[in-house]
């Protein structure tokens, strides 16, 4: 039986036509409905370091441990606020969060380094609770061994999002649904 019909009522169809009818149908369902979200592509940045390119000691556990200036761009005019989200992917218990900020104005296009640790910027954006249970940025800080990739996942959102002060990269994430409107991404690496 193939959906409920019995293969015995109605003509043989050739195996042919039956894969390109499923083929159809997977394409359709893969496509977004109408009320879906388009999203276009953001640029990130760093003068600190470029992208795929190892971030410099004052950045990390090993130096001043401060956040590195960013900027971006080629943002719709839609975007509102930016929400960041720095994490380690490569870390021994599995993905670290070291940053979890949002509500950033999306005009300003850039955030200076050494960001204070704190629940609130002086620009109305807010950070969240990162892995080592703190507000604000902690650097890279990984075990001895080959150096781990660091992902600074930009965001670009249509509004400013209600989140409380210990707000986490996942209540971020899950809050953010349905309002982004642009993302990116800059990666850079570190090891000891």
């Amino acid at each position: 039986m193939l959906g409920g019909i019995s293969p015995r009522i109605g003509p043989r169809l050739p195996a042919r036509c039956i894969a390109a009818s499923f083929a159809v149908l997977l394409v359709g369902a893969a496509m977004p409905s109408s009320g879906a979200r388009a999203q276009s592509t953001a640029e990130l940045q760093s003068p600190a370091f470029a992208a795929d390119d190892p971030i410099p000691a004052a950045y990390t556990c090993t130096g001043a441990d401060k956040s590195p200036p960013l900027t971006w761009g080629r943002l719709p005019p839609a975007a509102k606020t930016i929400a960041l989200i720095v994490d380690d992917p490569d870390a021994p218990a599995g993905n670290w969060n070291h940053w979890v900020l949002f509500n950033l104005p999306a005009k300003e296009g850039r955030l200076a380094g050494g960001i204070a640790q704190g629940n609130r910027l002086s620009n109305g954006a807010r950070q969240g609770i990162n892995s080592f249970g703190k507000p604000g940025y902690n650097g890279p800080c990984p075990p001895a061994g080959p150096p781990h990739h660091y992902h600074f996942r930009l965001l670009a959102l249509d509004s400013s999002l209600e989140l409380p002060p210990t707000a986490t990269a996942a209540e971020l994430e899950h809050a953010s649904s349905g309002h982004v409107v642009a993302s990116t991404e800059l990666i850079g690496t570190f090891g000891r």
